[in-house]
């Protein structure tokens, strides 16, 4: 594997069909603020030992591994004093020092498939299905190294602490080629409302469309600015709603889930997929949208609006904004911190239909590069990382009394705080573990309650582990984008310029023009020999 130079021509032609998906994942940064904190502890790792021991789980360590980490995000003002840290501890452990290098949010979408695709030397990255590239094409191209093996002899304490069927969730023809986080977690769409505003309406909860139209109405003819005063991007929103609160609808694979996506007509029916812009509920809901846009649930500019429903939601400019549920959990803090008495409550809109999905440990890997020249060393710091109580606390939080503080179990921000000065932190998901998680001052109570209630409820997606190679379709792929920016995306919000089932009818026009039919065809070819996980 040393000096190994490899080519991979897929994830080249991934960067532009697959680069769109971080535009569903913005509150990514915010989520990892959300992440957990170890109590205080030193705990041990299996394959620990001082560097002066010369070997740790039978590898030699007598030399000095300068391991580079990869993350998404940019470098805060604290970060070196952090890995400082960070690295005298792995020297005196493992003999190792790690560099890490940052991928600015803006730059993921074309940066981290060149990551791989260039041949660059670098140890560690982060992982995913839904990444630009899939953790699966990247095990599938020779990206990965293949830790099987290697984790029984220097990494046996990380083996341990990950359950069976997690780990089950990251192979890849058998053989494991990622560690997986252990961090429980779901994503739901839904929409964050002020509960200040519903008690004013008399109104218990949202839990249906037709309470969400309820509660629109009275701040339509109540307040002074609108139920989701939103951009553009809220006509996917609008989309994520049709599909989850419709039977037992879920999205499948072909397209990206950050477009109105192809779907499939249950977790059980998998192999086959549709466009639901082909069904009456398709239609009934573009009427629908129509109705709600005249209304003036959402500004007339929204398709030109360059503030999200969020950020006005905290300058009490809306009643509420459409997210997935570990953003409004996070962000929570902010929330409240902004409108005090706005209390936002969350209307998750595949509840009634039993369709959440939990997130496997797969969707957040750290994996090791085979262009790595200390594989062994790698997975050894990962393994300190995600099974050491220290090593979590500085890559998870910083440093204790600078960037965080303990209280009561919870942790919150220093006095004396100065973000210039000591801003800072990893956007290391992919390493987080439970068992170390600490609830933040920030993010909403409920979530421990909330997600122990989900679990038991909590369906697995049935295409994890299956990853879609588009090479045979990446004309009609751009051409179907092109179609959903075109009119998709009107059509989600109301703003067609014809009524809106003419307006269906030649989205479905376009549709067919721009090959859809190839597009389901190859998706269900692909699928035809794969079996869901569980």
């Amino acid at each position: 594997m040393k000096g190994k130079k490899m080519k991979y021509p897929l994830i080249l032609s991934s960067v532009m069909l697959l680069g769109s998906v971080l535009a569903g994942c913005s509150s990514s940064k915010d989520e990892n603020a959300s992440s957990g904190s170890p109590s205080s502890g030193s705990a041990s790792s299996g394959s620990s030992a001082a560097a002066s021991d010369k070997t740790a789980g039978g590898v030699d360590i007598s030399k000095e591994a300068k391991l580079v980490y990869y993350l998404w995000g940019s470098e805060g003002v604290a970060n070196k004093d952090i890995l400082a840290q960070i690295n005298k501890k792995l020297k005196q452990d493992i003999n190792a020092t790690i560099e890490v290098k940052y991928i600015d949010w803006p730059d993921v979408a074309t940066k981290y498939p060149l990551l791989f695709a260039s041949g660059e030397k670098f140890d560690m990255s982060h992982a995913s299905p839904g990444a630009p590239v899939s953790y699966f094409s990247l095990a599938n191209q020779g990206a990965l190294v293949d830790i099987t093996d290697m984790l029984d002899k220097v990494a046996p304490k990380l083996k341990a602490e990950i359950p069976e069927q997690t780990w089950a969730g990251a192979k890849v023809n058998g053989k494991i080629y990622g560690v997986p986080s252990l961090y429980s977690e779901f994503t739901p769409t839904g929409f964050a409302y002020r509960s200040d505003l519903l008690k004013k309406y008399g109104m218990e909860k949202i839990g249906s469309i037709a309470d969400m139209e309820k509660y629109m109405d009275n701040v339509l003819a109540n307040e002074s600015y609108p139920p989701i005063n939103g951009n553009a991007n809220d006509a996917f929103n609008m989309y994520r709603m049709l599909v989850d609160t419709t039977d037992m609808w879920i999205n499948a694979p072909g397209i990206s889930l950050t477009e109105l996506n192809l779907v499939t007509k249950s977790p059980d029916d998998y192999k086959h997929v549709f466009h639901p812009a082909f069904t009456q509920e398709f239609e009934d809901w573009a009427v629908k949208m129509r109705q709600w846009a005249d209304k003036g649930y959402w500004p007339k500019d929204i398709l030109s609006s360059q503030v999200d429903a969020g950020t006005n939601f905290r300058a009490a400019n809306s009643a509420g904004y459409l997210t997935h549920a570990q953003d409004w959990i996070g962000k929570y803090g902010t929330d409240m911190k902004a409108q005090p008495e706005s209390d936002p409550y969350f209307y998750t809109f595949a509840e009634a239909n039993h369709k959440i999905k939990r997130k496997l440990g797969v969707e957040n890997s750290t994996v090791i590069s085979t262009n790595s020249a200390n594989p062994e060393r790698a997975l050894m710091a990962i393994e300190k990382f995600m099974t050491d109580p220290e090593y979590y606390n500085l890559i998870q939080y910083g440093l204790e009394g600078r960037q965080y503080v303990i209280e009561d179990g919870v942790k919150k921000t220093p006095a004396g705080f100065d973000d210039k000065k000591d801003g800072g932190g990893f956007a290391a998901w992919s390493l987080r573990n439970d068992k170390y998680n600490l609830p933040m001052d920030t993010e909403n109570p409920i979530r421990s309650s909330l997600y122990d209630e989900w679990n038991k409820v909590a369906i697995n997606d049935p295409y994890m582990g299956f990853s879609f190679d588009p090479k045979n379709v990446t004309t009609e792929i751009a051409a179907i984008s092109n179609v959903n920016q075109q009119l998709g995306m009107q059509l989600m919000l109301g703003k067609t310029s014809k009524d809106p089932k003419e307006a269906v009818a030649e989205y479905r026009k376009q549709l067919k023009a721009a090959g859809i039919d190839k597009v389901v065809a190859e998706v269900e070819k692909q699928l035809a020999n794969f079996e869901k996980i569980g």
